[in-house]
C-alpha cells in the first residue's frame, strides 16, 4: 500500500508514523509527504529520513480548483492507495473525495463529535470539560464529521494549556500509527 501524508506544519505527526512503520514493519510504503507550506518543518522531517517530498500553494493556482486537481493528479501519478492527513489545514475538496473514497483519514485533537474545527484543544480546555482526547476518522464533505475510526480519551486534570497539548499529542503519536498498521492489514 502505497501512503500520501498531507501536512502543512510541524510533522510530529508523521514523525511518529514514519518511526512506528519501521519499527513494526508494517506492509506499507509511506510514498511521499506533501505540503501546502513552502517552509513547513515536516519536508525537512521527510527528506532526512529519505522520503521523497512536494510542496505546492493553492495561491500558485487561478482557483482552488485547480489547485485540487494538481493534487489529485499527483496523488494518480504516484499511485497513491490511501492519503493520511497529519496536520493538514486545509479542507479536502469535492475532486480528492470522490477519488479517494475511504480512502483519506484525519487525526483530530478531540473526542469528535466533541469540539470539531481547528482549535480542538484550547475549545475543551475552554469548556471545562475534565475528559477530552483524539479521534482518528475517514473524510467526508463536512469539517471533522466522517465516520470514526478509533478513539482514546485524555484526562484533565490540572492541566494547563500547554501540557494538555502535549498529552495530546503523545495519545496522537500513540493511536495514528497503530490505527494506520490496522488499515494497512484491512482489520478497519
Amino acid at each position: 500500500m502505497r501512503i500520501a501524508v498531507l501536512a502543512s506544519g510541524n510533522g510530529s505527526n508523521f514523525a511518529a508514523i514514519a518511526d512506528y512503520f519501521q519499527k513494526e514493519s508494517v506492509a506499507a510504503e509511506i510514498a511521499f509527504v506533501f505540503s501546502d507550506k513552502k517552509n513547513a518543518f515536516v519536508l525537512e522531517r521527510a527528506q532526512k529520513i529519505g522520503v521523497a517530498t512536494f510542496q505546492f500553494s493553492p495561491q500558485d493556482f487561478p482557483s482552488k480548483n485547480d489547485y485540487e486537481k494538481a493534487l489529485l493528479a499527483l496523488m494518480q501519478q504516484e499511485k497513491i492507495d490511501l492519503i493520511v492527513l497529519a496536520g493538514y489545514m486545509r479542507i479536502i475538496g469535492p475532486q480528492l473525495l470522490a477519488a479517494f473514497p475511504k480512502k483519506i483519514i484525519n487525526i483530530h485533537p478531540s473526542l469528535l463529535p466533541a469540539f470539531p474545527g481547528l482549535n480542538g484543544i484550547k475549545d475543551a480546555y475552554d469548556y471545562g470539560v475534565k475528559v477530552t482526547g483524539v479521534t482518528v476518522h475517514y473524510i467526508d464533505a463536512g469539517v471533522d464529521t466522517g465516520p470514526i475510526i478509533a478513539q482514546v480519551p485524555v484526562l484533565i486534570l490540572d492541566d494547563d494549556l500547554a501540557s494538555l497539548e502535549a498529552k495530546i499529542h503523545q495519545a496522537e503519536h500513540q493511536l495514528y500509527p497503530a490505527v494506520l498498521k490496522q488499515i494497512v492489514q484491512g482489520q478497519q
